[in-house]
């Protein structure tokens, strides 16, 4: 431990910051934020210069009561991604793939809803999350090694939302589709090639890509409301997109600085050339208003922090919620896991004020709905907005406020029902949930100039026609 790693004061801010010769501060805090917010198990863990605190607090699960360690397995969900999108950067080293060949060229059949964009959509627009077609298809295609193979089979009638390269919208079923290309050029599983040629030259002890595996290890289920939830993980057909990738929080810091020292794992093993770790950091398509100033590289998000950019990625599956934070230019990683409860006080009271402490950066404050109401064009935003798992209804009160109707559609729909946030106009088309979800405001965005033709929440929704009647 160097002295400078210091931790946080009992209040949670950076006033009177203490030496952290021992992880026991740094657990006090995760086990009073844990407690505070219903997290069932977290584990938190930082690292600069090859220097790692950790800390764990709560169970894994409260049927067996089993304690949370830091050599316990969570679930990190979508941060999977940035695994996925190294896998085929170390192709596209090998010289066996360049980010703007088409899919097509190697994936001689994959085919989508509209048959141009089938042909021409390429790596890079998958990798960015800009390739414009329908991304949340949740298709169970069984547990087999071919279950990545069938779902992209499945994608010929995915719709088209808007031209690629038009706009980012986060796009599971693309990484799925990236997750096959690894699959071909490596002539193997997705999980055997995660394994092969990442896990392995990473040294990594502690990883399971399913539920078979993660049952050797103390592994977290997650929860809802207290209780387990009814399955340990997603579906095996969107392995690549994060539906299953278990690992110890410091096994993540792992892969991160191994991102951070250019591609070099911890025991001098490449992993990646250093100029495509560099590249996959480099903005390429800047993200809707969404109170969260970022672009997004290939596989990262890049969000604009005071002092530097943070290269990060969250993730969530049933029950469990994980924030991968990184910041290149100080050599500073930090990762939050949880299985249960309200992970985003923790993010902000403890994961990113360390990140803040530590890399010398800020991050943006939190949005807030303006004291005095600004005007609202009622037409201009009401109507239904719909994708595949979820159906947006924007409806107006008599006062003239807006109402977000959400209704889980399909198998989302076996996860919960429909939920009804308050909207509050912050400025143009952006608008915040008037009432904080875990201590902060939702950011929503209308996108379409003159004439909305889509809710942005992350996904794009696409907007069917007006209303009849607003005031419904």
């Amino acid at each position: 431990m160097t002295d400078d790693l210091r931790g946080l004061s009992p209040a949670g801010d950076l006033r009177d910051a203490r030496d952290l010769s021992s992880p026991d501060d740094l657990g006090a805090k995760l086990t009073e934020l844990a407690r505070r917010h219903g997290i069932t198990g977290a584990v938190i863990a930082f690292s600069r210069g090859g220097t790692v605190v950790e800390a764990a607090t709560g169970v894994l699960n409260t049927r067996t009561g089993c304690p949370a360690t830091p050599d316990s397995l969570f679930q990190v969900g979508s941060i999977a991604k940035t695994w996925t999108a190294t896998l085929i950067m170390q192709l596209v080293g090998e010289g066996r793939l360049s980010p703007d060949q088409t899919v097509r060229s190697v994936l001689p059949g994959f085919a989508l809803g509209d048959e141009d964009v089938a042909a021409s959509v390429t790596i890079r627009q998958l990798l960015t999350h800009t390739a414009g077609f329908e991304g949340d298809v949740f298709i169970d295609t069984g547990r087999g090694d071919d279950a990545v193979e069938k779902l992209v089979a499945l994608l010929s009638g995915t719709p088209q939302l808007f031209p690629p390269g038009a706009m980012w919208s986060y796009n599971n079923a693309a990484y799925c589709v990236l997750g096959r290309i690894v699959e071909v050029l490596r002539d193997m599983p997705y999980s055997t090639a995660l394994r092969t040629h990442l896990a392995a030259p990473l040294g990594l002890t502690h990883l399971a890509t399913g539920a078979d595996e993660a049952i050797l290890y103390g592994t977290a289920v997650g929860h809802a409301g207290g209780e387990p939830v009814p399955v340990w993980s997603l579906m095996r057909s969107n392995e690549p997109a994060g539906s299953s990738l278990a690992m110890r929080a410091r096994d993540l810091l792992s892969f991160a600085h191994m991102h951070l020292r250019g591609g070099l794992a911890e025991n001098g093993a490449r992993v990646l050339p250093e100029e495509l770790a560099v590249l996959m950091r480099e903005p390429q398509i800047r993200l809707p208003d969404l109170c969260r100033p970022s672009s997004w590289g290939l596989g990262w998000e890049l969000r604009e922090w005071e002092g530097g950019i943070v290269a990060a990625h969250d993730g969530s599956t049933p029950g469990q919620v994980a924030s991968l934070l990184t910041v290149p230019e100080a050599g500073v990683a930090a990762v939050l896991l949880t299985n249960g409860g309200d992970p985003g006080p923790l993010v902000t009271g403890l994961l990113q004020p360390m990140v803040e402490e530590f890399a010398g950066v800020r991050a943006p404050a939190p949005p807030v709905p303006p004291a005095e109401p600004l005007p609202v064009d009622i037409a201009r935003y009401t109507g239904r907005y719909l994708s595949d798992v979820v159906a947006w209804d924007v409806t107006a009160d008599e006062a003239g406020s807006l109402w977000l109707t959400a209704t889980p559609l399909g198998v989302m729909a076996e996860h919960g029902g429909a939920q009804r946030f308050r909207l509050a106009r912050l400025r143009d088309d952006t608008f915040l949930f008037a009432e904080p979800q875990g201590g902060t405001h939702t950011a929503v965005a209308f996108v379409g100039g003159e004439r909305i033709g889509f809710l942005h929440t992350g996904r794009a929704n696409p907007r069917e026609e007006l209303p009849a009647d607003p005031m419904r």
